[in-house]
């Protein structure tokens, strides 16, 4: 059954789940870590905007605890916040509990609204949650009263994100959604029509590294700045909350700018994406992937459309950096990324006559692994 969603409390704001309305923004506290003082500044300048959304995790270093500091000295009051934390899948049923308690001490509350799964990356995740120790867990969290509503986060295929959806225990989901790749925005659409909650994961930053655009991409964007339309690409799809890892109040600043922007997209907005999306194919000419996916499944489990993707924003934008940040983390995050990066594609050509596009994918691969190749990278948390 599709989750009742309640009515936003004032300009600004949206449904979020069966919770209370969220800000437009979403302020994630993962990054205002060097110490209580930081993030205390930080909280106050996104309060003073009308942020009333707040996201942390016990895997991100002391942010519950700086949190909890910022909140009691700014004298906030628990009902002026929205609080999501999250809770790692695959705990038993007493180690699960003991982290719940530590994040209300820790945070300086006695109930929280919103609990994440964190990371329904694998299908045995989604079974602890539905079946298994996650599901009591869940069951005991929001029977006693500590947990408003219950969500997850995925950087799972679009298949598990789907049954997640699907299975109707979650009030929320928190996904990559980014107007660099609309690969879940579907899912999105769904998960919004069921009723339940969408934040947007790091669309500034994993959504291409808008805050410091190359030349080429400013140019592509004109007459707006990228984050400016990146953000307002996932505000006119209706997603309820985009979040914004600030590190100081000026990371806040296009959250001001934007904090009732909830509209449609203008008709100079829709332009210039479009003129963005030309611009790409254009430099890409008969390269250009278009992420049907038709080329999959990989026999070496190469997740092509994944590196043509990188491939397209590298030289298609410039996005080079990006690019490479992301390349370098396939294989090296564990199960938050893709497992393994265009060098072992075999060249079997399986893929090749699946292509509507007719493209040589494996010397695009192989073009890829040596444009992107740099350092290995990891995750901001491991």
């Amino acid at each position: 059954m599709p989750i009742p969603s309640q009515a936003a409390e004032s300009p600004g704001q949206r449904p979020f789940g069966k919770g209370p309305a969220v800000s437009l923004f979403t302020l994630g506290t993962m990054r205002a870590l060097t110490g209580p003082s930081q993030l205390q500044e930080v909280l106050e300048a996104a309060v003073a905007i009308g942020i009333n959304h707040l996201e942390t995790a016990p895997a991100y270093g002391q942010s519950e605890c700086y949190l909890g500091l910022a909140i009691k000295r700014l004298a906030i009051k628990p009902k002026q916040l929205v609080i999501t934390s999250k809770i790692l899948p695959g705990m038993n049923l007493a180690a699960a509990k003991e982290q719940l308690q530590r994040s209300l001490e820790r945070l300086g509350i006695t109930h929280l609204n919103n609990l994440a799964v964190h990371g329904i990356n694998l299908k045995q995740h989604l079974a602890w949650a539905l079946a298994g120790p996650g599901a009591e867990f869940m069951a005991w969290a929001q029977g006693e009263k500590l947990v408003g509503q219950v969500g997850f986060s995925s950087h799972g295929s679009p298949e598990l994100i789907s049954a997640a959806i699907s299975s109707g225990c979650f009030a929320f989901a928190n996904l990559h959604l980014h107007l660099f790749d609309p690969l879940r925005l579907p899912l999105a659409q769904m998960a919004l029509a069921r009723g339940m909650g969408v934040l947007a994961i790091s669309p500034a930053d994993k959504g291409g590294q808008l805050y410091a655009p190359p030349a080429l991409l400013l140019q592509h964007c004109a007459p707006f700045q990228p984050l400016e339309l990146a953000y307002r690409f996932l505000l006119a799809q209706g997603i309820s909350s985009l979040s914004l890892g600030a590190a100081k109040p000026s990371d806040l600043n296009w959250a001001e700018k934007l904090a009732n922007a909830d509209g449609p997209l203008t008709a100079e907005e829709s332009r210039a994406i479009e003129n963005l999306h030309q611009q790409e194919r254009q430099r890409l000419g008969d390269s250009h992937c278009g992420q049907c996916r038709e080329c999959l499944p990989c026999p070496n489990q190469v997740p092509i459309p994944e590196m043509l993707r990188l491939r397209n924003l590298a030289l298609g934008h410039n996005m080079l950096s990006h690019a490479k940040e992301r390349y370098a983390m396939a294989g090296n995050a564990g199960h938050w990324f893709e497992q393994h990066n265009a060098s072992v594609c075999a060249e079997c050509g399986n893929c090749i006559p699946r292509c509507p596009l007719n493209l040589p994918i494996p010397a695009l691969l192989a073009e890829t692994h040596q444009l992107l190749a740099s350092k290995p990278g990891r995750r901001l948390w491991d």
